[in-house]
């Protein structure tokens, strides 16, 4: 049974995972390891990662709503790259159950190279995602988003740190979209990833139920405020939430390999 007192601190941590999760992704940054130290000893890594698809779906919903009701992006943009999303995600999972954890030795290694990546070439690139100048056409860039979408969703569904950023890296450098459209995008596929997670994880009881309600409503409060704070503020803030982010992610990857 989890304390009270716990509960709170868990509910708070996930208030503030969803407000930056909404903006630039990373969410699961403050809320895994929120949910690790929470958490009796000896939980299984599947069970953290099922509340936390609970958790996480929550705020998303919000958010993913705030966007679409902005008209950052149509309904039909996103159809593709959600669906993708979705049947990757099914995948991902299918691998946690696999493998349970086997891959995290070699999964941060790559995850820390390539998140130093794309925060040199975000930071070296100042006018990157500054404007929304789409690099194909119509068919070409919805084919490529659904490709990315389903990679992501599988990663997603299989580990989860970074998904978020990830995607709107990728949307930005690769579609040519600015960084509040990325991020629009961006939210509605994680979205996507989490409720297909969600629902396997759950079917399967790999969640705590008092735990991931009540973060959810933390989650879901932070998720709504964040996109709001992103359409209100821009391309600008959400270029610089994710160097924030990213550099965050790096240092708790980093951290995590020299502590084994």
């Amino acid at each position: 049974m989890v304390h009270p007192a716990t509960l709170a601190l868990l509910a708070l941590a996930a208030l503030l995972a969803g407000f930056v999760d909404a903006i630039v992704g990373g969410g699961g940054l403050i809320t895994i390891p929120a949910l690790m130290l929470g958490l009796p000893a000896g939980t299984p890594i599947t069970t953290v990662l099922g509340t936390n698809k609970v958790v996480a779906s929550t705020g998303a919903t919000f958010a993913t709503a705030q966007f679409i009701r902005a008209k950052v992006l149509t309904l039909r943009e996103m159809v593709a790259p959600v669906a993708c999303s979705m049947t990757g995600a099914g995948l991902g999972v299918w691998m946690a159950y696999l493998l349970q954890g086997k891959g995290d030795a070699w999964f941060r290694p790559v995850m820390v190279g390539l998140m130093v990546v794309m925060l040199a070439f975000t930071v070296f690139r100042p006018d990157l995602g500054k404007v929304h100048a789409p690099k194909y056409g119509l068919h070409h860039q919805r084919g490529l988003a659904a490709l990315i979408s389903f990679a992501l969703g599988a990663y997603d569904g299989f580990f989860g740190p970074g998904t978020g950023s990830i995607l709107i890296f990728l949307f930005v450098a690769v579609l040519g979209f600015d960084f509040l459209r990325s991020s629009g995008l961006a939210k509605s596929v994680n979205w996507a990833s989490n409720v297909a997670s969600l629902v396997l994880f759950v079917s399967r009881g790999s969640w705590i139920p008092v735990v991931g309600l009540s973060m959810a409503l933390g989650n879901g409060l932070g998720g709504y405020l964040g996109a709001r704070t992103a359409l209100t503020r821009g391309s600008g803030l959400v270029r610089a939430v994710f160097i924030a982010v990213v550099s965050a992610l790096i240092l708790r990857l980093g951290w995590q390999m020299m502590g084994k």
